[in-house]
C-alpha cells in the first residue's frame, strides 16, 4: 500500500445519518486492522439495526486487502461506491457500514450509488484522519558510559523513548519506524565500538507522525 510505510488512518469512530427520498441511511466508520475485525463491525450493526433493509459495507486495510458487499442492493450500487469513498479519503485500516431503511421510493441505480457514497463520505469526514508510520519496538542494551551516544542515535533515528531499563547494563525500550531499525542498529554498533546491541521485538505498532 505504501512504499514509505506511511499511512492515514481514522482518528476516531463516527456515526452519521441522512435521508434521501424517504430512505434512511445510517453510516458508521470504525478503525479495523484485519478483515475479521472489519466483518465483526458489520455484524454489530446488523444486530443493532436488525429490522433494516440492507447493511452495506466496505473495508480497506494497509495490507492492500479490500472488501465490499452490496448486501442485496443491485450490483455496483452500494458496496463499491462506499469503497470508492474510502479511497477518496485516502484511509486504510478502516471499515464503513451503511445501514439503509427503505423509504418506499426507488432511487434508481445512479441515485442509489450517490446516496451510499455520500453517506460514507460524511462518516469518513466525521471520523477525521491522522498520519502514522509502521513502527517496531526495540530494546537497546549498552554500557552506562555509552548512554549519551545511544541517546543521540535514538534521537537521530526519530525513535520514541518508551522505557528505561537498569541492571548490569543500561537499556532503552524504543518505538521506531520500521525503515529506521537497521540504521539505528548500525549506528549504535559502530559508535559504541560493538558494546551496544539492538534487539527487535515481535509485532508492529503505529508511530504518530502528526504534530
Amino acid at each position: 500500500m505504501s512504499s514509505s510505510g506511511e499511512y492515514r488512518i481514522p482518528s476516531r469512530s463516527s456515526e452519521v445519518e441522512s435521508r434521501v427520498k424517504g430512505s434512511r441511511f445510517i453510516a458508521i466508520c470504525r478503525p479495523a486492522t484485519d478483515s475479521r475485525e472489519a466483518s465483526a463491525v458489520r455484524d454489530v450493526e446488523r444486530r443493532r439495526f436488525h429490522d433494516a433493509t440492507h447493511h452495506v459495507y466496505a473495508s480497506r486495510l494497509r495490507s492492500g486487502e479490500e472488501r465490499f458487499d452490496d448486501d442485496g442492493e443491485p450490483s455496483g450500487t452500494a458496496g463499491r461506491p462506499v469503497l470508492a469513498s474510502i479511497h477518496r479519503a485516502g484511509l486504510v485500516d478502516v471499515v464503513v457500514v451503511v445501514t439503509r431503511y427503505y423509504g418506499g421510493t426507488k432511487l434508481g441505480t445512479g441515485g442509489l450509488g450517490r446516496a451510499y457514497a455520500a453517506a460514507a463520505k460524511c462518516a469518513l469526514g466525521a471520523a477525521g484522519s491522522r498520519s502514522v508510520a509502521t513502527a517496531r519496538k526495540v530494546i537497546v542494551s549498552f554500557e552506562y558510559a555509552d548512554t549519551g551516544i545511544v541517546t543521540r542515535c535514538a534521537e537521530a533515528a526519530g525513535a520514541v523513548r518508551l522505557a528505561d531499563q537498569y541492571g548490569e547494563r543500561a537499556g532503552l525500550e524504543l518505538a521506531i519506524r520500521a525503515d529506521q531499525v537497521d540504521r539505528l542498529r548500525e549506528e549504535v554498533t559502530e559508535l559504541t565500538g560493538g558494546r551496544g546491541h539492538v534487539r527487535e521485538l515481535d509485532g508492529e505498532m503505529w508511530l504518530p507522525l502528526d504534530t
